[in-house]
């Protein structure tokens, strides 16, 4: 069992039902400064819904330019229900630890507790911290960055708002698509697939990385954890109300999107509505649209960066001081604007929005949203071999595995040839 476990009652905060207060002491200041757990099912639904439904799936249209009508729906619609079952997987996971009295508030803690400190310390917990801070870095690339300091749990207000952001901008992206591709401005379209042998094969698989890329989410124990006691069923109830908009948005940015513009889908819709620096939609309905993806992207960086976070929390702040008193504030406040700083600079110097999409698609949502659960949950809790939710997981553990490797090598040959057009801090 790994130090960064957290071996208490439910709830982290005050309001044990099970015995007592629990002592904040025992807890670092991570866990105890950002992940509250105060929070309901219909809160946890926020969460989810800001961390899955995010301005990446702006770049749907691009991935079915690689992949085509027919194989675009279906690796959307597998990408839906595989993530919709994994994330189940986790919760199921989680709350059976926590009704054993060990509650796992990080994903990191799960890695350690059920494999082994080996994996969570030098696996899981690294591709965890290079994925979120991948995931600000995105957001900072595709349109700004704010910068805030309250707990995991108090983002709820923000991420309502960003609940009915994701939806307004994805029906303006729509209808601008629609628009657009009624329009006599806009280029003609072409729906044929490029490339031929292993280009149109890479150009696949990175398109499968972007896919990943939008379903993922890599912080499902953490957002578990603002859930306050007891937590059995909560988790569930949000994932609906997510994938509820989940299916409303991808599926129709992707369609719309793809049926305007064909294989010659930018990195993200958005540019596509510029033909040669001019709009082909109404230039006020683009100032709104992109208005709305800035917004909730300042809701996505803030929720990605809480792991960030936790972890500069638990290294710096003291626990046995108030969370607000000048001891933690100055610190917090320092580190925590260095890090959006960074973020800021790397993505000045990496143009590519839907480039890094793929990459974290590759390199960390597949393994972490797509084979982990499944590893998890069959070692947590050993079904017979005759069960067929062994075989399930199974199946998807071994088909996401060779997924995430052929896409990590086309998300960076990608980035490669996508190099040679760009220079650092070029202005695109």
């Amino acid at each position: 069992m790994g130090t960064d476990v957290n071996p208490g009652p439910e709830n982290l905060n005050g309001d044990n039902k099970e015995g007592g207060i629990e002592d904040s002491t025992k807890l670092d200041a991570g866990a105890l400064f950002v992940l509250k757990s105060r929070g309901s099912w219909l809160h946890c639904g926020y969460h989810l819904t800001t961390s899955i439904v995010a301005p990446a799936l702006l770049s749907l249209p691009l991935a079915f330019a690689s992949l085509g009508w027919v194989a675009g729906i279906i690796c959307l619609t597998i990408g839906a229900a595989v993530t919709f079952y994994s994330y189940n997987l986790l919760s199921l996971v989680l709350e059976h630890h926590a009704q054993l009295g060990r509650r796992q508030l990080r994903f990191r803690d799960m890695a350690t507790d059920i494999l082994g400190p080996r994996v969570g310390r030098y696996y899981v917990g690294p591709i965890q911290f290079a994925v979120c801070y991948g995931a600000v870095v995105g957001s900072t690339l595709l349109g700004g960055q704010s910068m805030k300091i309250p707990s995991f749990h108090s983002l709820r207000h923000i991420n309502l708002i960003s609940l009915v952001l994701c939806l307004s901008y994805s029906a303006c992206a729509t209808a601008g698509s629609i628009y657009a591709g009624h329009s006599s401005k806009a280029p003609q379209r072409d729906y044929s697939i490029s490339g031929s042998g292993p280009h149109r094969v890479f150009g696949v698989f990175n398109a499968i990385a972007i896919i990943a890329t939008t379903f993922g989410n890599g912080i499902i124990p953490e957002i578990q954890a603002t859930v306050a006691a007891p937590v059995k069923g909560k988790m569930f109830k949000g994932l609906c109300l997510c994938y509820m908009v989940v299916c409303c948005t991808f599926f129709s940015v992707a369609v719309s999107g793809y049926w305007a513009f064909g294989n010659g889908a930018a990195g993200t819709v958005l540019a596509n509505f510029l033909v040669d620096g001019r709009p082909i939609i109404p230039k006020w309905f683009l100032i709104l649209t992109n208005l709305f993806t800035l917004l909730q992207l300042s809701a996505v960086a803030v929720v990605y960066l809480q792991p960030t976070n936790e972890v500069l929390e638990g290294k710096f702040a003291d626990p046995k001081s108030d969370q607000y008193s000048v001891r933690n504030i100055v610190p917090r406040l320092l580190l925590r604007s260095v890090a959006v700083a960074t973020a800021t600079v790397i993505s000045a110097m990496l143009p590519f929005f839907g480039d890094i999409n793929a990459v974290l698609g590759a390199f960390g949502f597949l393994p972490l949203d797509f084979v982990m659960p499944a590893v998890l949950y069959n070692i947590t809790f050993r079904p017979p071999r005759r069960n067929a939710i062994y075989w399930v997981n199974l199946v998807i553990a071994i088909v996401f595995t060779v997924f995430a490797v052929v896409a990590s090598v086309a998300a960076v040959r990608q980035i490669v040839l996508d190099a040679k057009t760009y220079k650092l801090f070029a202005n695109v």
